[in-house]
């Protein structure tokens, strides 16, 4: 519901919304403008009285005198019998140059204010700017849901190319915005006699008042010499010859009349608070006297089309991935039901693929969101519950009902379950409502087929070998797979390979990789300038290979960034694997194809804390990127487990360049297969106090291994730091304890 309250509006609005944007961030400028080419006198230095005598000084048949809310002052003549405007210096009363207002300005303002049609499109602004506010609570409650809370609001963001640039755009400009639509609605309805103005009539016209015959230069009138230039709007001068008439003053705090003869202020009438309180409205708004605030709205706005884009790419996007599921069996003559809880759709593709799989070993299967839960199954033996989890912990969007509807089954056959959680190990509750599902079908009864598994970031791989463990549960052979859709490939060419492990039985190779020079003009013209045809990324990010004969893409931790020049990653041989062999059994100058998945949250965050990098085999890989980016030379430890020093030390050579240049602070390496050996974890419990206080000097852990050692890492970190009164989950939620895992 709260997705629809946030794209609905955007998408029927977006237009008209950008426009407002658009032209409003232009209009932003302004201010800044005029403040660059004016003089701002200090408070005290020049009345108005004194600037007033210094522009007679210069001018003749001077009429009108305003000053901007930016500061610069303006000046109407008569001369020669036609209508002069002049900007003057405050502090000379001499001309800077003509003033003129532009046309361009005036045509962007209408746009603005009313889409050039006055009226109606001065309703059309209102409400565009009430849709603006809509999107902005609606988006910054779906953020706070996304990323687990107020706590987390700064974490890093993931998701596709769009879905970041979308949320990151949202959170940095979500104030600024917000301050414009508000203002925008209460000057809309203001317009429109809805809210007052405040004051809306002038000060009563004197009527008799005794002058002499002539009037007193304007440089010595009382009321002026008291009234700084900083409080003038606008002075107003009397018809000439007509003693009759009055000096007209408007003024940051009211407006009156002032005796050309006397200078005696004979009426003021002070700003009410409404007034005052809509004049801030209008200030806060445009920028006028604020030319800094201004061009932050100015840069705010710009982020409205950029974020329309973004929002109507991820709507097709979304759209694209509904599930189209075929051969779809009813709920009651299905003997198989998949329920999916998604909030992206993306977990659709999977249960698609069982979907499929289940049909074509001649199941029925019914699919369906985990809330249009039956209220009874009449023939379906077996329940598959596929669901994501939202946020910190949360039922994505098709799965909100679940729970009450669960609670609502009356049927007496209950089918056994199985229930797949999709999510990301970066989060502290991970496949959190995957968990809460599978407890709740528990206490209703219903029993289960198959122990609970999770996906991590939409893996492959980890879909694929639940496949494996669902075919002996049901007799079947499903040979389960899904690739959900990735970026293009490019190729790459092995520049070079170093090989360990043998002598253990486990085969290592770190293997460094190179772009294929492009023969398009593109390509030539950026070998010339020298820039590299690799695609951007960073250590810790990950590449995603396609073995020949394999459906799925396995992915590898980069252990460089593009900045390098090369692409390095470090790969063991496993036996029966399609990549890994196919990568052991490449020899320099061999191709692959590949392409990059950003790993944005697994990376030494900015700033002079100590980072500890912890891992063992391969996943020394994006640690030794760590190590090798970190020119700042801040402090960095690594603790690593191998096998034999003499056969699988991984990175000897660079650790050991590294710790002379002081890039590398502490290597701490423990060898499984030695007399005196042990593993990571060990090696951890022995530094326990300096582990400890590692983390309360602000320090960041980074984890990156198989599964088994960083559940083991996770302990061991847990029992070093109770005594200060902290855990992993604490660390985690601080964005101070982060995982690759695989």
């Amino acid at each position: 519901m709260l997705r629809r309250i946030h794209s609905l509006p955007a998408l029927v609005l977006g237009l008209l919304i950008a426009v407002l944007a658009i032209s409003g961030a232009i209009l932003s400028v302004n201010p800044a403008i005029d403040r660059l080419g004016t003089t701002v006198p200090e408070r005290g230095q020049v009345s108005v009285a004194l600037l007033a005598e210094r522009i007679a000084e210069n001018f003749v048949g001077v009429e009108q005198i305003q000053r901007s809310p930016s500061g610069s002052i303006i000046v109407y003549y008569s001369q020669d019998d036609r209508a002069e405007a002049m900007r003057v210096d405050p502090l000379s009363g001499k001309a800077i140059g003509p003033y003129a207002p532009s046309p361009t300005t005036r045509w962007i303002k209408n746009l603005h204010r009313s889409f050039l049609a006055d009226t109606p499109g001065r309703a059309a602004a209102g409400i565009s700017a009430l849709t603006m506010l809509v999107l902005c609570v609606s988006g910054m409650a779906l953020l706070l849901k996304r990323v687990g809370g107020w706590r987390q609001l700064l974490r890093p963001l993931r998701g596709s190319f769009s879905q970041r640039w979308h949320s990151e755009l949202g959170r940095i400009a979500l104030l600024g915005l917000l301050m414009s639509a508000l203002t925008g609605i209460l000057m809309s309805a203001t317009t429109f006699g809805l809210i007052p103005e405040g004051a809306d009539t002038e000060p009563a016209f004197p009527t008799a008042v005794e002058t002499p015959a002539a009037p007193v230069p304007v440089g010595t009138l009382p009321a002026l010499l008291e009234i700084d230039l900083q409080d003038l709007r606008e002075l107003v001068y009397p018809m000439p010859d007509t003693p009759s008439d009055f000096y007209s003053l408007a003024t940051a705090q009211g407006d009156g009349y002032i005796d050309q003869a006397t200078g005696v202020l004979l009426v003021f009438q002070p700003h009410d608070r409404v007034q005052n309180a809509h004049e801030l409205i209008y200030r806060l708004h445009t920028g006028e006297g604020l030319w800094w605030l201004g061009l932050l709205l100015g840069v705010c706005a710009l982020s409205v089309p950029v974020m329309s884009a973004t929002g109507v790419v991820m709507w097709w996007q979304r759209r694209r991935l509904m599930p189209r599921i075929a051969n779809n069996s009813g709920a009651q003559a299905a003997d198989t039901v998949i329920l999916v809880g998604s909030e992206g759709n993306s977990t659709w593709g999977f249960a698609n693929a069982l979907h499929d799989a289940l049909h074509k070993a001649g199941k029925r299967v019914h699919t369906a969101p985990m809330n249009l839960l039956a209220k009874e199954y009449r023939q379906a033996r077996h329940l598959f519950v596929l669901t994501a989890t939202y946020g910190d912990g949360d039922a994505p969007t098709s799965a909100r009902q679940f729970l009450a509807r669960l609670g609502r089954f009356s049927g007496d056959n209950k089918p056994a379950f199985a229930v797949l959680g999709f999510g990301d190990r970066q989060f502290p509750r991970f496949c959190q409502f995957a968990r809460e599902a599978r407890e709740a079908l528990f206490r209703r009864g219903w029993t289960e087929f198959l122990e609970l598994d999770t996906v991590d970031r939409q893996s492959s791989q980890e879909f694929a070998r639940w496949g494996e463990a669902v075919e002996p549960a049901l007799s079947l052979k499903l040979g389960l797979t899904h690739v959900p859709s990735h970026p293009q490939t490019r190729p790459l060419e092995l520049i070079s390979r170093m090989d360990y492990g043998a002598q253990v039985n486990a085969p290592t190779s770190i293997l460094r990789f190179g772009p294929v020079a492009s023969p398009s003009a593109g390509g030539r013209l950026r070998r010339m300038l020298g820039i590299s045809e690799l695609p951007h990324f960073d250590a810790g990010d990950l590449v995603g290979i396609v073995a020949p004969g394999s459906p799925v893409p396995r992915f590898y931790s980069l252990a460089s960034g593009s900045s390098d020049g090369f692409l390095e990653i470090c790969v063991r041989k496993h036996p029966g694997g399609l990549c890994s062999g196919m990568l052991h059994d490449l020899q320099p100058g061999a191709r692959i194809d590949a392409f990059i998945q950003p790993n944005p949250d697994f990376r030494p965050a900015s700033g002079k804390s100590p980072v500890v990098l912890i891992g063992a085999g391969t996943g020394i890989g994006p640690l030794a990127g760590f190590i090798r980016n970190n020119t700042g030379k801040h402090p960095m430890y690594l603790y690593w487990g191998g096998r034999d020093p003499a056969s699988d030390f991984l990175y000897e050579p660079e650790l050991d360049g590294y710790l002379a240049d002081h890039r590398l602070t502490g290597l701490n390496a423990i060898f499984s297969r030695t007399a005196n050996g042990g593993y990571v974890q060990d090696r951890l419990l022995d530094h326990s106090s300096q582990m400890r206080r590692l983390i309360e000097d602000g320090a960041q852990i980074l984890v990156c291994g198989g599964r088994a050692m960083a559940d083991s890492i996770r302990q061991t970190i847990d029992a070093i730091v109770a005594p200060i009164g902290l855990d992993v989950a604490t660390l985690k939620l601080q964005g101070r304890y982060r995982e690759d895992v695989f």
